[in-house]
């Protein structure tokens, strides 16, 4: 049987051990921009002290045409990988369609993601990640990333450890739909890539 040979009542079952109840019942604070939270209090010399050891300086002046929130790269991080493993976000995220990420069955890693929060406090961001397999999806993850203000410098998330799948009806290709969005349902990004489970590293 070849790798890829697993039928459709096998990736079902794979599907239903890994289904889990959705029971996240949060609701989001009321917006304000950055500039509306400095201005809170501006004559508490303490207070706009304190918010500026959180927030920063108030921004100056920003490109309105930016994006408030640019993701710059996706890493897969396993210490047995050979080579890094993930690609660039900020070009074409059409061509990721077409790339693979090979991972050896029954490894741990975590998935990295860089980004930047370039205008505006951003609230409850989230990366959503639906695998799917000959069609059949097998997974869905919801990852809370949290809550950034805006700064220079990027900001990095890691996903907790995971394994891996392992065994004979394990390896193939996965096609993964990610999705960064956050309490306004903002879609920061949306990228499709795939991720090969093989035997060996090559």
């Amino acid at each position: 049987m070849a790798e890829d040979d697993v039928t459709q009542e096998q990736l079902e079952a794979i599907a239903a051990e890994n289904e889990e109840a959705d029971i996240v019942s949060y609701k989001p604070p009321a917006q304000k921009t950055l500039k509306e939270i400095h201005e809170l209090d501006k004559d508490d010399e303490s207070l706009r002290k304190y918010k500026e050891s959180l927030l920063g300086c108030p921004p100056a002046q920003d490109d309105s045409s930016a994006p408030n929130v640019t993701l710059t790269r996706l890493a897969l991080i396993c210490e047995s990988a050979p080579n890094p493993l993930g690609f660039d976000l900020q070009g074409d995220v059409e061509k990721l369609k077409d790339e693979s990420i090979v991972l050896k069955e029954g490894v741990e890693y975590r998935i990295k993601i860089n980004f930047k929060v370039n205008k505006e406090i951003v609230s409850g961001l989230r990366y959503l990640q639906q695998t799917t397999r000959k069609g059949v999806r097998v997974d869905n993850s919801k990852y809370m990333v949290g809550s950034y203000g805006p700064r220079d410098s990027e900001y990095e998330y890691l996903t907790p450890v995971e394994e891996a799948p392992k065994g004979r009806l394990a390896r193939g290709t996965y096609m993964i739909k990610s999705k960064f969005t956050d309490d306004d349902d903002h879609d920061h990004l949306s990228w499709t890539w795939n991720l090969k489970i093989t035997k060996d590293w090559n």
